[in-house]
């Protein structure tokens, strides 16, 4: 991977949530390059394996349900016995799921689809918990050895529903907007002990995940994808090595050491965009 900018990561122990995704086997990439040793967190030991063979053995798979407590605790007692406390904690599991999405962008009193009042309570509970819980249960588990660690630092994966909920989505958007909040929450309750916390909120990004939603079987590119790129003044979806820079400005404590708090947007001027 060609990165940005060369940040010094030798020496210090990164862990990933969801690490072996999309967007999450990039930083594990771009930590490893830097010089960390990374502790991937997945539920899939599979899904890794390639990767951990590109980090050149720089990164070691450790498997966790991020919304299970008691599987987090095991990796945590795992990773201090191989690479020690870590200094360097990224947030990146996450995700939505079908079941929790809507078919209809606007309620049609007497509509036959799956709208609002069909959504299973559960399966929005799934998502909330992914990506918020999965969020807070981590912090809690391995923040309690990085607090007062030299240069350690948080950073949750936000989005831009966050800044504003997108259609069809309820469960993802609630759930990124309370990271969102936990984030700015987390930082003043860190900051006095030296613990930075800050986030990221991508734009859009083409993910297998999401593909479905954005391209039809053809290929062609759906209405909705029509309407975000007409709501991002760039005019194009993100790569997501255009990640890789906000990324290793927020763990390097020679770039941002007095950086705690914020959420930076990669998205191609979406947030900034009124729509006139």
């Amino acid at each position: 991977m060609k990165l940005p900018y060369n940040v010094d990561l030798s020496g210090k122990t990164a862990v990933v949530t969801g690490g072996s995704g999309a967007l999450g086997s990039l930083f594990t990439k771009a930590l490893a390059q830097c010089g960390a040793h990374v502790a991937v967190i997945g539920r899939h030991r599979d899904t890794a394996a390639a990767l951990i063979e590109e980090t050149g053995g720089r990164a070691a798979f450790f498997q966790a349900d991020v919304t299970s407590a008691d599987d987090l605790k095991r990796a945590r007692e795992e990773i201090l016995a191989r690479f020690g406390v870590p200094a360097i904690l990224i947030n990146g599991a996450g995700g939505n799921n079908p079941s929790a999405t809507t078919e209809d962008e606007f309620h049609q009193i007497g509509g036959d689809v799956k709208d609002f009042f069909r959504l299973e309570p559960d399966a929005l509970k799934r998502v909330f918990d992914l990506n918020f819980f999965g969020t807070l249960l981590t912090t809690q588990v391995f923040a309690g050895d990085m607090a007062g660690f030299p240069g350690a630092c948080i950073v949750n994966i936000s989005s831009m529903c966050a800044y504003r909920p997108l259609t069809k989505i309820p469960a993802y958007s609630g759930a990124k907007a309370a990271i969102q909040n936990l984030t700015m929450w987390m930082a003043t309750y860190f900051a006095k002990s030296g613990l930075r916390v800050n986030a990221i909120a991508p734009g859009f990004f083409v993910s297998e995940q999401n593909r479905v939603l954005l391209f039809d079987k053809d290929g062609r590119p759906t209405p909705r994808t029509e309407k975000i790129l007409r709501s991002t003044p760039m005019g194009r979806f993100g790569e997501p090595e255009e990640l890789i820079g906000a990324l290793l400005f927020l763990v390097s404590p020679e770039a941002s050491g007095f950086v705690t708090g914020i959420i930076i947007p990669v998205d191609g001027g979406f947030s900034a965009y009124s729509g006139v």
